[in-house]
């Protein structure tokens, strides 16, 4: 278990992505990697950017840039700190946020809505990893 959206946290999620097998099975036919880029807010007074490399089911490298590295993701994700805390508090469903613009994708938003189940599964993984929050 581990804090949202820290070093800690991004680590922990990497962990169960490549242990867990219903996401496994469900993410096998997922290729593309997502930024999610976390806007302060709330208690969270700096951005946060969170790189995850998804290819068949696991997660091939997972980290907090520092904003240095240049990404050309397949998704990325940019919401302030409170969105992003609702949907991994199950306060909002992942695609209702992402449909209504709580969350703003650039990228496929086609990768996304074919691969519903994946997205759903991969919200699970954060939920369950998630004990506190900054």
């Amino acid at each position: 278990m581990a804090k949202f959206p820290t070093v800690d946290w991004v680590n922990a999620l990497n962990d169960k992505l490549n242990t867990d097998e219903q996401y496994a099975r469900i993410a096998r036919n997922w290729e593309g990697d997502m930024l999610c880029i976390v806007d302060p807010g709330g208690p969270l007074a700096e951005k946060t950017e969170i790189y995850l490399d998804l290819w068949h089911g696991k997660c091939r490298q997972a980290l907090v840039s520092d904003g240095s590295q240049e990404y050309t993701p397949a998704i990325t994700l940019k919401s302030p700190y409170p969105n992003f805390l609702k949907v991994i508090q199950g306060e909002w469903e992942p695609m209702q946020a992402l449909m209504t613009g709580k969350l703003s994708v650039k990228g496929s938003m086609v990768l996304l809505m074919k691969n519903i189940p994946v997205v759903l599964d991969f919200v699970r993984c954060a939920r369950e990893i998630t004990d506190a929050y900054v």
